[in-house]
């Protein structure tokens, strides 16, 4: 026999406590006739008569008070559950996972991984740091971080930092002992920090004045792939350095760097929190969004 089913429950348990189809029928959000139609048809699949009609009264028959009986704990069951599942998809708890760039992140996540963990102390956050760019979907991450230029075109992004430069720089005594450039071709002259990117390839300075774009391949003692490590370089006189206003801010302020060939380092667009863009987001994912939308005063 055809299994019952749940609308057919409901408009029986329905029709019992209203003792009237059209009641039923608008609490079921179902019109009269359907409500009657499936009454029906389930009566037939038991071969009982589950309710005495009238013209003007509905009441139910012995056996549709036994079949109600053995029914409506069953029912409750199910509506509890169903109350239960909508609201655990209301509260955030499980992993979130994010990939990040290996470097350049200071002072950006974290603020917002801190507050997370304030609001939501059951969601663990695993975050993943590395050069390469992933596929986040395929590797099986929540949200990535990257520079919005490089962000695939249908992932919705929210910027975590206004927009960036490339600087040039340098500690004061390495400027009074072999000058500044002033163009960037004169960096050819100068002892430079070499940058390896995650791909092992040697990365090449980029500057650009009145659409006029140059690439620079620099000399100098030393190839690095820390940004950490090009910063104390840099700080300790070894060369110049290629990287953002952010990352160079705390060690200008101190006076231990200074910038050159800022009217060849146009703006860009900078770091993004990005997700693929699609409707159903997990809670704790869609939270952190919020947050990150939040505190980074993103629209």
């Amino acid at each position: 026999m055809k299994r019952a089913g749940l609308i057919e429950l409901n408009a029986v348990a329905i029709v019992a406590e209203t003792r009237n189809f059209r009641s039923a029928a608008l609490a079921l959000g179902m019109s009269a006739s359907a409500v009657s139609h499936a009454i029906s048809a389930l009566e037939s699949r038991l071969g009982v008569r589950l309710f005495n009609r009238t013209t003007r009264s509905v009441s139910l028959t012995e056996a549709g008070e036994q079949f109600l009986e053995k029914v409506n704990p069953a029912l409750r069951d199910i509506a509890e559950a169903m109350e239960n599942a909508t609201e655990s998809a209301d509260v955030p708890r499980g992993r979130v996972r994010i990939n990040t760039p290996s470097d350049g992140m200071r002072g950006l996540l974290m603020p917002i991984l801190a507050e997370y963990h304030q609001r939501y102390p059951d969601v663990h956050v695993d975050v993943v740091s590395e050069g390469r760019t992933v596929d986040i979907v395929g590797e099986g991450f929540d949200l990535g971080v990257r520079l919005r230029e490089i962000v695939p075109q249908d992932m919705v992004a929210i910027p975590l930092s206004s927009e960036e430069r490339f600087l040039v720089y340098g500690a004061p005594s390495y400027f009074e002992r072999f000058g500044r450039p002033v163009a960037p071709s004169d960096l050819l002259r100068h002892a430079c920090l070499k940058m390896r990117l995650p791909s092992g390839t040697i990365y090449r300075w980029e500057f650009e004045r009145h659409g006029d774009e140059i690439r620079i391949d620099v000399n100098g003692p030393m190839t690095l792939q820390n940004m950490d490590l090009m910063l104390e370089a840099a700080v300790a006189g070894i060369g110049l350095a290629y990287m953002t206003e952010r990352r160079a801010a705390e060690e200008v302020a101190a006076g231990r760097l200074q910038s050159v060939l800022a009217d060849w380092s146009p703006p860009f667009a900078g770091l993004c929190l990005y997700f693929p863009s699609r409707r159903h987001l997990p809670p704790a994912t869609r939270v952190f969004i919020d947050l990150a939308r939040e505190m980074t005063r993103a629209p």
